[in-house]
């Protein structure tokens, strides 16, 4: 039984998409078409007004395939994932829609995924979620009616099988090309693998990872998910993202759940005459290399509120050498 206590949604073997279906996701199109692809994540604004929404999306949208919409990631709240992506869609960008389990029970997620799909939304990640504890407000009280395993189930029963948990028929099943996270560079490492083998039997069709900064420890993991074959079953985009100081990145390691940067990293940033363009640099450096790894099949560019950096970054670092700037879907 799945943590959500539901029997029908756990049926071993990953279930491809039906023949035929269409998720209209560029994304997907990206992927499944071989080329190199390239999401990166807008910094929802502490805002109502849709501006910042459309100035942050600018410069993403030059070089992403998609750009993700967190839902209060850190447990912090800001303007929705679900706002931000009908901002996105009907400026004509390809989102991601960021369904967090932490703050919403099942009758709520489901409802979402539908309205998510109505507004034109074609790609989900699905996440369980920080705890309360580590936002700025601890007395939240948490869900977690679902975590991503059973998320993932229950969003490939509504848009495969055309009806919700309670069997109840869906008149149009949600067209949605279903990612997840994971975590290549925290321990225990031998274990990270087999999850992500779980997510692809769940229904994971993309994978996006936390920040990259140990190449070594994260071909390691690479070469397990080649020798599991699971590089034939999910594509594998690896996150990355520049630093701007050595002290920014003491912080993020010790207090971002998830983090993990390796001491030369921060040796490096800390000897740098301009830490800011060195940690630039360094980001440039791990896509390059991150590239050349068998299996992965793109980046997710992660530049917290610095969104500026990513265009820059993506173009410097030559992945997209022959395909030219990406264009809104």
């Amino acid at each position: 039984m799945s943590p959500a206590g539901e029997k029908d949604i756990t049926a071993s073997g990953y279930v491809p998409a039906p023949e035929g279906f269409v998720s209209h996701s560029r994304l997907e199109r990206v992927l499944r078409s071989g080329r190199f692809a390239v999401t990166a994540e807008l910094n929802p604004p502490d805002s109502a007004d849709p501006a910042d929404v459309y100035d942050a999306a600018q410069p993403l949208g030059e070089v992403a395939d998609a750009i993700n919409a967190t839902d209060a990631s850190g447990a912090n709240c800001h303007m929705s994932s679900i706002g931000i992506c009908a901002l996105l869609t009907r400026a004509g960008y390809s989102p991601v829609y960021q369904i967090s389990c932490r703050d919403r029970n099942r009758i709520a997620i489901q409802g979402d995924v539908l309205g998510a799909a109505a507004l034109g939304v074609t790609n989900v990640l699905c996440l369980t979620g920080d705890g309360v504890g580590v936002g700025d407000q601890p007395g939240a009280k948490p869900v977690f009616d679902f975590d991503s395993l059973t998320l993932l189930r229950t969003i490939r029963t509504m848009r495969d099988q055309g009806k919700f948990l309670s069997g109840r028929k869906i008149t149009r099943p949600p067209q949605l090309f279903l990612g997840a996270a994971e975590n290549p560079c925290i321990p225990p490492y031998e274990w990270r693998p087999n999850r992500l083998a779980k997510k692809v039997e769940a229904g994971a069709e993309y994978i996006q990872t936390n920040y990259i900064y140990d190449i070594p420890l994260f071909e390691k993991f690479m070469t397990r998910v080649r020798d599991e074959g699971l590089d034939k079953e999910v594509y594998i985009i690896a996150g990355v993202g520049p630093v701007a100081s050595a002290k920014a990145a003491r912080w993020m390691r010790s207090n971002v759940p998830g983090i993990h940067i390796p001491d030369h990293v921060i040796e490096r940033m800390e000897k740098a005459e301009k830490p800011a363009d060195e940690g630039k640099k360094i980001c440039i450096e791990l896509i390059q290399q991150i590239k050349e790894i068998a299996g992965v099949a793109g980046v997710h560019v992660m530049a917290y509120r610095r969104e500026h950096l990513v265009s820059e970054i993506i173009l410097e670092s030559g992945v997209l050498k022959g395909r030219g700037k990406a264009r809104r879907a």
